[in-house]
């Protein structure tokens, strides 16, 4: 998680919402990094999320992340939800919940769906007083208090 912890923080410094993610494969070796770089390349898709999961797509020559770990700073959207599910990726941990636009443990609650065809080991909680704070500090930047 100190990875992805560390890609929000350049997220941040390059003015996006600090999330990162990580993308582990099987055996433990980080196969792909990312940020939150939606204003970037002016692209709403490009969640640290899919970032990792396109990035680990491509390596694997696969569409499917079967037994890979996804470490992401932030609950997953319901986007990345839905695309965590499609790549079949193996276990999600993420650190800060996401009350307003989480799509795991609140809101749309992918995972839960019966149209979800595949659904991770979910473990939650991991660094989250540090991606909370992050969270805090950069929106209250953006108002100004």
């Amino acid at each position: 998680m100190e990875v992805a912890l560390e890609e929000a923080r350049a997220a941040a410094l390059r003015d996006e919402v600090p999330v990162g993610a990580v993308l582990v494969a099987p055996g433990g070796r980080i196969v792909a990094r990312a940020g939150n770089r939606t204003r970037e390349l002016c692209d709403p898709t490009a969640h640290a999320e899919v970032l990792v999961i396109r990035e680990g797509c491509r390596l694997a020559r696969s569409e499917r992340l079967v037994g890979y770990d996804l470490y992401v700073t932030l609950e997953p959207c319901p986007m990345c939800a839905a695309a965590i599910a499609a790549a079949r990726v193996g276990r999600l941990y993420y650190g800060a919940a996401d009350p307003k636009s989480g799509g795991v443990a609140v809101g749309a609650r992918v995972f839960a769906h019966p149209q979800c065809h595949h659904v991770p080991e979910v473990y939650d909680g991991i660094g989250a007083a540090e991606a909370e704070a992050m969270l805090r500090a950069f929106f209250a930047g953006r108002r100004g208090a």
